[in-house]
């Protein structure tokens, strides 16, 4: 399933023909066809919503150096990257890409609301601090706020918070 790279150099690559005649025995008319790659377009939670409505996802995973180019050109409808930094193969981000699509499936989490709140959902701002007991763990305190069961005051200060936070730790999203 892989040979030298044609010109020379390091690393073996899959080659094409095996990837066809596996698309061409698992692709139908709804297959979406996902090349995971460190050349790819950074995959984030915009992208993840999209994808999760998709009927049918075929993923392939590179390994060391990668597939053959004609594979990108020709047979892939979308290439991935999960950051800038290469890994021995495509394996370990398809899984990544999987766990972030799957808990989009309706009827996946038992709360479906808690997407809406969470991380890069409909703010773009990192999620708010959470917290669970003891309320008092070595004399570092719950926010008071959130102990005084006003439902108006915890929003506010939920909303302030994530601001807060993602100002200070992914400036690049405000």
């Amino acid at each position: 399933v892989d040979d030298r790279p044609f010109g020379g150099g390091t690393g073996m690559i899959l080659m094409i023909k095996p990837i066809f005649q596996a698309l061409k025995e698992l692709k139908t008319k709804n297959s979406k066809v996902i090349l995971l790659d460190p050349k790819g377009q950074v995959f984030n939670q915009k992208r993840a919503l999209k994808l999760s409505k998709s009927k049918h996802l075929i993923f392939i995973c590179g390994r060391y150096e990668g597939v053959d180019e004609r594979i990108s050109e020709h047979l892939v409808d979308e290439i991935i990257s999960i950051g800038d930094y290469v890994l021995s193969g495509g394996e370990i981000p398809s899984m990544v890409v999987i766990d972030a699509l799957v808990r989009l499936i309706p009827g996946v989490l038992e709360k479906p609301t808690a997407i809406k709140k969470e991380s890069f959902s409909q703010s773009q701002l990192l999620e708010y601090p959470q917290y669970t007991r003891p309320a008092n763990f070595k004399g570092w305190q719950v926010p008071e706020v959130l102990l005084s069961g006003d439902h108006q005051k915890i929003e506010e200060w939920r909303e302030k918070k994530a601001l807060e936070k993602t100002k200070k730790q992914r400036p690049d999203l405000v």
